[in-house]
C-alpha cells in the first residue's frame, strides 16, 4: 500500500538532492532536516557523489553486473547512466520496496534490456535474490557488484541487517563487490535527525564506525576502507578541514 500521509526516507532523499519526485509531507521533512542539522542536504549530494564514484570504480574493475537495492527515487546520472558510461553491456537490477519509487523507475528504464526494477524487501534478502525481474538480469553464477548506500540505516537492530546482508553476499560468487554507506553519529548527535524519521514510514539508525564495520564481514575492504563519503577516492582533493558529512562508506570485494 502506498502511504502518502507520511514523510519516506526516498522521497526525503529526493527533496534533498533536488529533485521533484516528493511530497509537502516530505519536503517538510527535509527542511526540518536541514533546520536541526544544516549539513544533511551537502550530506545527501556528498552521499551520491560516493556512489557514483564507486560505481565507475566497480565497472572499471570489470564487473558487468549491478544490484542496486534501496535505489530511491531515479535521479540522474542514476546507477545505470554511470555504470553505461563505463562500459556499454552492464546490467543493472533496481531493488525497493516502495511501489512509488519502482513505478517512477519502470516508466523511466523499460526501454532498456539491460535494465531491470524490482517490487522487493531487503528485509526478506532471498526473495530479493529469488525474485524473477532480478534474476532475468543478474547472473548470480558471475561476479555482481551489490549496491547498499544509506539504506541499512533505516533497517532497526531487531530486523537484522547484518543477516540480510549476510545472506546476499553468500548468494555473490568470488569476485563479486559491495558498495555501501551508512549514517553514524560518530561525528555529531544525530537524536534530531532521528526525531524527523520517527515519523517517517521508516525510523533512522545510525551506527559507529565498528558497527558499520560489521557488514563487510566476508568482504576484503578496498583502499581506503571504510571512511567518511567525502574522502572515499575523491575526484579532487578534499578540502583540509572538510565539512563533517555523517555518512561513512566504502567498497569491497570477495575473495575467493
Amino acid at each position: 500500500m502506498i502511504d502518502t500521509g507520511r514523510p519516506h526516507s526516498a522521497r526525503i532523499y529526493d527533496y534533498l538532492l533536488g529533485g521533484k519526485d516528493y511530497y509537502r509531507v516530505d519536503q517538510q521533512a527535509g527542511d526540518e532536516l536541514v533546520a536541526t542539522a544544516a549539513q544533511e542536504r551537502a550530506g545527501a549530494r556528498a552521499n551520491r557523489a560516493f556512489l557514483e564514484r564507486a560505481v565507475r570504480h566497480v565497472v572499471g574493475a570489470g564487473l558487468r553486473q549491478i544490484l542496486d537495492i534501496g535505489t530511491g527515487l531515479p535521479h540522474s546520472p542514476n546507477v545505470h547512466e554511470v555504470a553505461l558510461q563505463a562500459a556499454p553491456d552492464v546490467r543493472v537490477a533496481y531493488v525497493d520496496n516502495d511501489p512509488i519509487v519502482t513505478a517512477h523507475a519502470d516508466a523511466l528504464l523499460r526501454s532498456s534490456d539491460l535494465v531491470g526494477v524490482a517490487l522487493a524487501d531487503l528485509r526478506d534478502p532471498r526473495g530479493v535474490v529469488e525474485h524473477p525481474q532480478v534474476r532475468e538480469v543478474i547472473d548470480f553464477d558471475r561476479p555482481v557488484a551489490l549496491v547498499l548506500t544509506s539504506v541499512l540505516h533505516f533497517l532497526t537492530d531487531a530486523q537484522e541487517p547484518e543477516q540480510a546482508v549476510a545472506v546476499l553476499r553468500d548468494a555473490l560468487p568470488a569476485g563479486s563487490c559491495l558498495v555501501l554507506s551508512h549514517a553514524t553519529d560518530d561525528f555529531a548527535d544525530c537524536r534530531a535527525a532521528q526525531a524527523v524519521y520517527a515519523h517517517a514510514t521508516t525510523p533512522l539508525t545510525p551506527r559507529s564506525h565498528t558497527e558499520i564495520e560489521k557488514f563487510f564481514d566476508g568482504f576484503e575492504l578496498l583502499t581506503p576502507g571504510l571512511v567518511p563519503v567525502p574522502s572515499w577516492r575523491p575526484d579532487a582533493p578534499v578540502a583540509a578541514r572538510p565539512a563533517t558529512i555523517g555518512i561513512y562508506g566504502a567498497v569491497a570485494r570477495k575473495a575467493g
